[in-house]
């Protein structure tokens, strides 16, 4: 099956439930000093705006100063009176230039805080920073937390910048979640005495085998001992807050939508989405170009296939000098309920594999009890799997009515929605992670441990190393790769390679893979003689439509399983309507061409939001229509 689409891509009184941020930030102009030279640094903040003068300093700079908290959005122009929008009330930090000199910076002293100079474009803000961060998941905020402890230990001031696409911290981020603290230990060694959102440990851990109406007890493989229960999206919303106490500038709501290069192809930073354009393209009345970040080291933490970091690893050819393989994904759906009282366990953790899905398909479900009577509920499906008829969707609403799975959901209610691309791909995908101007880390370089199913330990530390070796690079003119021998030196390293084997071991089928596995962790402990090779790429392992019949499967009941646009509603997606699509295709004839008469248009069933549709046009002419506005930015196309 041919590849289809490419997707274009204050926490001043924090809760663990929610979270106030604003879609914009506002910068303040005033009168300021001549500086000795041209800076691009900038304080920008939430704020009301106020007494804006007119004027700028003698170098074409403007000083910017922090106001109070204020989440309305405003674009406001009048000669030299400007307020600019951005995401997030951001703290004060003297910058860098790129030689590591202070220059040009403003050090007023206004309401306790410091000030700094900016320079804009014509057309775009450009800020500068010393570290400019992309994504505010645990990776990203590890690594924002992990620079700033640096600072305080050596008395060095950096700037770091965390840039976030979703409206606030942990927004794209489903709850539900089993947590190994192991890295947050080394973080933040306090965090069981500094009220975190981690409270549920496991209670009990269970692996069943499923036929369509049986459960089979199997040993449990996880060994989810210490670990806990946690809502991810609450734990990156208490680091976040962490990481502005420590001076870290969060702008929540902006996209980085492109890699900013210097004249050496060395990467300089980000810059983010231009705001008010039509669906036609236009420029509306609110419109107001994107903000260039700058930074002289930029890391990459967008998470499982990241749209920059994709590019970053083609461009540099990142997999090829380290003859990695292609990565391979599966996809999660997710939904969380809240469940009766007498059938709540928090800690309670079941995985599955087995029916629903086919003995050549790789995946398996999970149910996790929370607080409050919540239960997170999912399904991981592989997307290597051969027939094209499979629908992700609606194997995951059989898996409901299971015997054993749906007694425990009875009764209750669906609160929330979502599903997102893994990568299942671990040590033998791992791309060098280091080009020149910054690192990837995370998801975006894909140290998931599969058999584990947990990322977001090895993420946290992963951001850790590439924050220490930044920090070695800014500070003592060390290079950037020391992340990588690190990384290599690291408890990372040794836990992805002794798991190694698990997922490929599955290329053989289910029993075969269940009996390798087995082996692996119980016998070997990780010490295979030799390594597995992956299968072919997810978009190639697809058969085509002819070798297998059509899946028919049960209609939505309304009370344990729901169709898309029920689903939908419940993972409060909100595209405007008149905006640019965000999903273009990479050849328009492809689908009418391939994918449809050969492939039976697969898109249209492995998308969790029914975002692809073959529709008849006025001449009776099956065509694909994109419903972008459903888009749950799950990255699977």
């Amino acid at each position: 099956m041919h590849t289809l689409l490419s997707k274009s891509n204050s926490f001043r009184n924090p809760t663990f439930t929610s979270l106030r941020s604003s879609n914009s930030f506002h910068t303040r102009l005033w009168n300021s000093t001549p500086s000795t030279s041209i800076s691009s640094n900038t304080n920008i903040s939430h704020g009301s705006p106020q007494d804006l003068s007119n004027s700028t300093s003698s170098s074409g700079c403007s000083g910017i100063r922090h106001f109070s908290h204020n989440s309305s959005f405003s674009v406001f122009q009048n000669g030299f009176k400007r307020i600019f929008s951005s995401g997030h009330c951001l703290n004060s930090v003297i910058l860098r230039n790129f030689d590591g000199e202070r220059s040009g910076t403003l050090k007023n002293q206004i309401f306790g805080t410091q000030s700094r100079s900016v320079c804009t474009e014509p057309d775009r803000e450009s800020i500068e920073y010393d570290v400019v961060i992309v994504g505010a998941g645990p990776a990203g905020l590890s690594a924002a937390i992990r620079l700033k402890q640096l600072c305080r230990e050596k008395d060095v001031d950096l700037s770091v910048c965390v840039v976030e696409k979703g409206a606030e911290v942990g927004a794209h981020i489903i709850s539900g979640n089993v947590f190994e603290p192991r890295a947050l230990d080394e973080l933040l060694p306090q965090w069981k005495q500094e009220e975190s959102p981690i409270s549920v440990p496991v209670s009990s851990d269970k692996f069943w085998f499923l036929t369509k109406n049986r459960a089979l007890s199997f040993p449990c493989p996880f060994d989810n001992k210490g670990n806990y229960v946690i809502s991810l999206s609450q734990l990156v919303r208490w680091m976040g807050a962490k990481a502005e106490e420590l001076g870290v500038e969060i702008y929540p709501g902006f996209a980085a939508s492109e890699i900013l290069y210097d004249a050496n192809d060395f990467v300089v930073g980000i810059g983010t989405n231009d705001m008010g354009i039509a669906k036609d393209g236009s420029k509306k009345e609110n419109f107001q170009r994107g903000v260039e970040l700058k930074g002289r080291i930029t890391l990459l933490s967008e998470g499982c296939r990241g749209s920059l970091s994709e590019k970053i690893i083609k461009k540099y050819k990142l997999r090829e000098k380290e003859q990695s393989q292609h990565q391979t994904y599966a996809l999660g759906i997710k939904e969380v309920w809240e469940i009766d009282e007498g059938k709540h366990k928090p800690g309670f953790v079941l995985h599955t594999m087995g029916w629903p899905l086919d003995r050549k398909t790789y995946g398996g479900s999970f149910m996790y009890h929370m607080n409050d009577r919540q239960v997170s509920i999912g399904l991981v499906v592989a997307l290597n799997y051969h027939n094209p008829f499979l629908n992700p969707y609606e194997e995951f609403q059989k898996l409901k009515h299971h015997p054993a799975i749906k007694p425990m959901l009875e009764g209750g209610t669906v609160l929330q929605y979502g599903a997102r691309t893994l990568n299942e791909g671990g040590f033998q995908s791992i791309p060098y992670p280091v080009f020149p101007g910054g690192a990837i880390i995370g998801c975006s370089a894909g140290f998931l441990n599969v058999p584990k199913i947990k990322g977001t330990h090895t993420a946290m530390k992963s951001g850790m190393l590439a924050a220490e070796a930044a920090f070695n690079v800014l500070h003592e003119g060390l290079n950037m790769e020391t992340y990588w021998d690190n990384l290599k030196n690291s408890w990372i390293w040794k836990e992805l390679y002794e798991a190694r084997n698990y997922r490929p071991a599955f290329e053989y089928g289910l029993v075969p893979g269940l009996a390798i596995s087995a082996i692996e962790h119980y016998i070997l402990k990780g010490k295979f003689p030799f390594t597995l090779k992956h299968g072919k790429p997810d978009h190639e392992a697809t058969n085509v439509a002819e070798l297998h019949q059509q899946i028919h499967y049960p209609k939505p009941d309304g009370v344990l399983s729901f169709d898309v646009p029920t689903s939908l509603h419940r993972s409060n997606t909100n595209h405007e309507h008149d905006q640019p699509a965000h999903l273009r295709l990479r050849d328009p004839k492809i689908p009418e061409l391939v994918n449809l008469p050969e492939y039976a248009g697969p898109e249209s069933r492995y998308c969790p939001a029914r975002v692809y549709e073959y529709n008849p046009d006025e001449n009776g002419q099956v065509k694909l229509q994109i419903n972008a506005q459903n888009c749950l930015h799950c990255k699977v196309s």
